[in-house]
């Protein structure tokens, strides 16, 4: 049974982030000064799972991918050990270098551009999974970046679409993120995968362009919100869909409960680089999932999760665990959304 169950499985797209600081975005041929720079964990599973980490989580962690057999791919694997995260199914390939971005930041304001290698995460498959496990819930990112996962087949399916159904089959819980791809395959490649999806995690340009609602950009339009989480339930996600922004974060469940939270109103200032934020909002609504909690308590963590990591250039190392990670809601006010 699921109760009985423990952990989090976390798979797909397993990146290497080279983060720079820069003074702004140039126009095209134009310069731009780099002020400071690192290497970091990227993806959304070395993400989600880095956070849980952090966070405190007390249950197993377990990491499931394909990375190259060289330096990268060895510097995920000694941070997954030691961050307590089984790597044992994080597997090697000689078929393609480990993926990695180049995330320019620009200071001034948090926002980030991505330039991405695919590398090794192209060439993971079904083949690559084992769910003869206890886990209680399993986690997949990014789909539209997986190249052999988001192969439709001939019966509509794409391999991620297969992927999920096997988890399912095994009394797994499951969730997904989305990558905010320009594909004209989007919705080809997103949809055959919802009946499998339990938690579907997605951007307001993820949402729009998974439902085709006009959500708004810099405005909001939460009853456009209501209408593509009402589409994307009728599409098959089976319990909660979690659209989230910065903003905020919207969530609806097969039921019908609906919860809206503002993110927290944090200085422009105080705020290093928005990388990650996503993900960390993901990491703290399944740290609740997994205990349990009420969907309001699970958007105030994912809320307050996203948050801690705005105070990093990295994408997890502003995470804290849990408990003062809640008590940031307590020292900044959560906006009207």
């Amino acid at each position: 049974m699921v109760h009985n169950r423990r952990g989090v499985v976390a798979a797909g797209n397993w990146i290497v982030d080279h983060v720079k600081i820069i003074d702004r975005y140039p126009d095209q041929d134009g310069l731009a000064n780099i002020q400071s720079e690192q290497v970091s964990n990227g993806g959304s599973p070395f993400n989600v799972l880095k956070d849980l980490a952090r966070l405190g989580a007390s249950f197993p962690l377990k990491a499931v991918g394909l990375v190259g057999d060289d330096e990268n791919g060895r510097w995920i694997r000694s941070q997954c050990l030691q961050h307590g995260i089984n790597a044992d199914a994080l597997q090697m390939t000689r078929l393609a270098a480990t993926s990695y971005t180049d995330v320019m930041s620009v200071a001034s304001t948090g926002r980030r551009t991505f330039f991405h290698q695919r590398g090794a995460n192209a060439f993971l498959t079904r083949d690559h999974f084992d769910f003869g496990s206890t886990e209680k819930i399993f986690h997949l990112g990014y789909l539209l970046l997986l190249d052999a996962l988001d192969v439709i087949g001939q019966d509509g399916l794409t391999g991620a679409a297969r992927v999920l159904r096997d988890a399912l089959a095994v009394g797994l819980k499951t969730s997904v993120d989305l990558v905010s791809s320009s594909s004209p395959d989007f919705q080809k490649i997103v949809h055959p995968a919802l009946p499998f999806v339990d938690y579907l995690f997605l951007n307001e340009f993820e949402a729009q362009r998974s439902t085709g609602v006009n959500i708004g950009n810099e405005i909001i339009d939460v009853n456009a919100l209501t209408e593509a989480a009402n589409k994307l339930l009728d599409l098959g996600v089976r319990q909660w869909v979690i659209i989230h922004c910065p903003a905020g974060v919207f969530a609806k469940s097969i039921k019908g409960q609906t919860c809206t939270l503002g993110s927290l109103n944090i200085p422009p200032q105080e705020i290093i680089s928005t990388v990650g934020a996503g993900d960390a909002l993901l990491a703290g609504v399944l740290f609740a999932l997994h205990k349990d909690w009420t969907m309001p308590d699970a958007l105030q963590l994912g809320v307050c999760t996203a948050a801690a990591s705005l105070f990093s250039t990295s994408c997890s190392d502003g995470v804290i665990p849990c408990k003062d990670c809640l008590k940031l809601a307590e020292q900044y006010d959560f906006r009207r959304f």
